[in-house]
């Protein structure tokens, strides 16, 4: 083999390395590409609610990109902890002072799932979606009775008359029950004025149906509580008209962050690669001989 073909295969082989390493530089956080067109972003919200920090994420890279025009927040939740879903409703409240976010309810957007809805621009639901639950609920047990009958007992050593409050290894005083009782009305009443306020309605109104039950989208819709009854593609097409965009709007769907090859080919979606394939594109100079792919890809 003569040296410039050497050569020339040495030159391919660091030009498809350079081109692998830069898409996965991509993939590993496909925030980092700049949009082209009007697209609308999709944060998805699914299981329960535990930690808020990848949708915070998505949402802010998604407010600050100026292409992407209007954010899907798309709830398939029970609800979860208050302190993530706090986090998630007041940024929702921040964007969109400055772009329309809708909240897309699919089977069950109900507790902690509504809380986050609340704070949306407007809110989609199917008129089968369970929903509400506006209320909190803390639940503890006791094994001191069982624990007795095998014979056994726990000690416990604290610096404060409260700190082993919930122990299972006996019963609530009264007094812990008081106070447990506040903490849970405080928290409440912070679900009730994010309703209200999120939503403009009178406090009052609010309270009425803040006891827990959950309902289905038609009975939210009655009671102000969702604005629209319709699916995922209805929720685009409010969120296109809201933000004004022209023609078919490009779907960007946020991902998680993932930190090796092997967690972010699995479980890919075709969806999945095509938004980030877009978002990484749209970075960069896109020669002649590419556009076919690219149009591929777009289409």
């Amino acid at each position: 083999m003569s040296k410039k073909r050497i050569f020339f295969a040495l030159f391919t082989i660091f030009v498809l390395l350079i081109l692998f390493l830069t898409i996965l530089y991509y993939f590993e956080d496909p925030d980092r590409g700049l949009v082209m067109g009007d697209s609308i972003g999709v944060v998805e919200i699914t299981g329960v609610i535990k930690d808020g920090k990848e949708e915070l994420r998505q949402l802010y890279d998604f407010g600050k990109n100026n292409k992407v025009k209007a954010i899907i927040i798309r709830i398939d939740t029970p609800g979860g902890a208050v302190g993530p879903s706090q986090e998630i409703y007041n940024e929702i409240l921040k964007i969109k002072k400055k772009k329309p976010v809708i909240a897309s309810i699919g089977t069950i957007g109900a507790s902690g799932g509504y809380y986050i809805a609340s704070g949306a621009s407007k809110i989609v639901a199917n008129p089968g979606s369970i929903t509400g639950s506006i209320g909190v609920i803390m639940q503890f047990m006791s094994f001191e009775s069982l624990l007795g009958k095998v014979g056994i007992k726990g000690n416990v050593i604290k610096s404060g008359e409260y700190k082993d409050t919930g122990s299972p290894f006996r019963d609530m005083t009264k007094e812990e029950k008081v106070l447990m009782q506040g903490l849970l009305d405080d928290v409440h009443n912070q679900f009730i004025d994010a309703v209200s306020n999120g939503r403009n309605l009178n406090r009052k109104e609010v309270e009425k149906i803040a006891d827990g039950r959950i309902i289905t989208g038609k009975q939210a819709k009655d009671l102000k509580l969702v604005d629209e009854l319709g699916n995922f593609n209805d929720a685009v097409e409010i969120a296109k008209k809201l933000s004004g965009i022209q023609g078919e709007p490009k779907l960007i769907f946020g991902r998680k962050k993932k930190s090796m090859l092997f967690d972010l080919l699995s479980d890919f979606s075709e969806n999945d690669a095509k938004s980030q394939f877009y978002l990484l594109l749209s970075d960069l100079r896109i020669p002649k001989y590419l556009l076919p792919i690219y149009k591929y890809f777009e289409n």
